[in-house]
């Protein structure tokens, strides 16, 4: 009688300490990352407005160019850890040398196409006169850096399927100290300006990579795993990546039509949505520390075999997301007096996000379960089905985010259709978890 519910328990607690072991490190490692853009901000800033200006446009086109590949670090991620479950350890490192390989060939397209059509790509921004040659020359120089960017997110997918998040925190927070003092060094030390920024952000993503290879390459000769190019392994990761290319590129495409509807709603209300955006993406963090547990640990227990253990963990990763979510959302409510003033002093951009901010705080415990289950199936390797899911969240969100000037709503109405958004989301993806059908055991799916 008393031996179930103790198993159970201890089950829990195993769970438990798996989730914290790898969330945790990864939350860091996640933090870590806005901070190179905040640290060239900061040092670019002290050179005029018209550098600043050009930083922010060449930052946000960088960003969007390298965040659309993030499958190379689900997907290799979930490739890796289900074979590390069937205790294959070569194949699991040869897995992730593919998505190693597959994001240098990336990286040198993207060059190949930015570096010619920075200008434009600047001017499709609408940069002015003299903001764009400060643009133009700090994307030309940070594109160089792209291929090792995607090298780090390929390698992090690495280590994160072997169930180590330790290593891309050690690494993220070197690149950002050499990041800091680079930019410090060449901006003002060297006079560079706005080219030293950038390139001290290319010769940190740079030894970041090196170090990551470093990291993969001895694990590769520990256990004979092959190191050279193979094209049907690349062929693969880039078929897995395919759908999640897809979710990736709709859901920038919700946060793209969210702002531009904003932007109609006028001065304050684009300035507050702003400040609730940033807010929003914060607590997106600590949610997608969780969720990045949850494609490791479920892609082990798929590869080992073991589905009563993957819907085990899945259960207890969602009780992670709500209760997450719930100590978040309190959060936001108990801090709102303090944290909108950090953003702007203008009584009506304060007045007009507050309202917004209480709907993002009431829609945490949503988030968490959407975070947590996404991560899951996307252990699962389950990537189609999580690319038509985020095509129709995209198709219900979009007119009715459309519809919110048109009908006199006002920035909290907008919110109330992201909250929409995320609640299809969840509808989506609990009807697949409770289907079962993401279960498919073996070293492949």
């Amino acid at each position: 009688m008393t031996q179930a519910p103790a198993a159970a328990k201890a089950t829990r607690r195993q769970h438990d300490r798996e989730i914290v072991a790898l969330a945790v490190p990864a939350f860091g490692a996640l933090v870590a990352e806005p901070l190179f853009v905040m640290v060239d901000s900061a040092i670019v800033g002290h050179l005029g407005t018209a550098q600043l200006a050009g930083l922010g446009i060449a930052s946000a086109l960088l960003t969007t160019a390298v965040s659309v590949f993030v499958f190379l670090a689900y997907a290799t991620t979930a490739a890796v850890a289900r074979r590390v479950g069937a205790g294959d350890l070569p194949a699991a490192i040869r897995q992730g040398m593919d998505g190693i390989w597959l994001a240098l060939l990336l990286g040198a397209a993207v060059i190949a196409v930015v570096l010619p059509t920075a200008p434009a790509l600047v001017g499709a921004f609408g940069a002015s006169d003299t903001a764009a040659p400060h643009a133009s020359t700090y994307l030309r120089i940070s594109a160089l850096g792209i291929p090792a960017m995607l090298v780090v997110l390929a390698a992090t997918g690495v280590l994160r399927g072997l169930q180590d998040t330790r290593t891309p925190l050690y690494v993220a927070i070197s690149g950002f100290l050499a990041n800091a003092l680079l930019n410090v060094g060449l901006v003002y030390g060297a006079g560079l300006g706005i080219a030293g920024s950038a390139w001290g952000t290319v010769v940190a993503q740079c030894g970041m990579a090196v170090v990551y290879l470093a990291v993969v390459v001895r694990g590769a000769r520990r256990h004979g795993a092959s190191l050279r190019p193979d094209a049907a392994g690349i062929r693969a990761s880039a078929q897995a990546g395919a759908p999640l290319l897809v979710r990736t590129l709709s859901l920038r495409a919700v946060l793209m039509i969210a702002t531009a509807v904003a932007a109609r709603l006028g001065d304050a209300d684009i300035a507050a949505h702003q400040i609730i955006l940033s807010l929003w993406s914060l607590l997106a963090f600590a949610l997608d520390a969780i969720a990045i547990a949850g494609q490791a640990i479920i892609g082990r227990y798929l590869g080992a075999g073991d589905a009563q253990g993957a819907r085990a963990a899945c259960r207890r990763m969602v009780e992670w997301g709500i209760a997450v979510g719930v100590v978040l959302g309190v959060l936001v409510v108990v801090s709102r007096p303090l944290v909108l003033p950090l953003f702007s002093g203008d009584p009506i951009v304060k007045d007009t996000a507050l309202p917004a901010l209480l709907v993002v705080a009431l829609s945490q415990p949503i988030c968490g379960v959407v975070f947590v289950l996404d991560g899951v199936l996307m252990g699962a390797g389950d990537g189609p089905y999580l690319a038509w899911a985020m095509v129709l969240t995209l198709a219900v969100f979009a007119p009715v985010a459309v519809l919110v000037p048109v009908l006199g709503g006002g920035l909290t109405a907008l919110w109330g259709a992201m909250t929409l958004m995320m609640a299809t989301r969840l509808l989506t993806l609990w009807l697949r978890a409770r289907s079962g059908r993401w279960i498919v055991t073996g070293a492949t799916r």
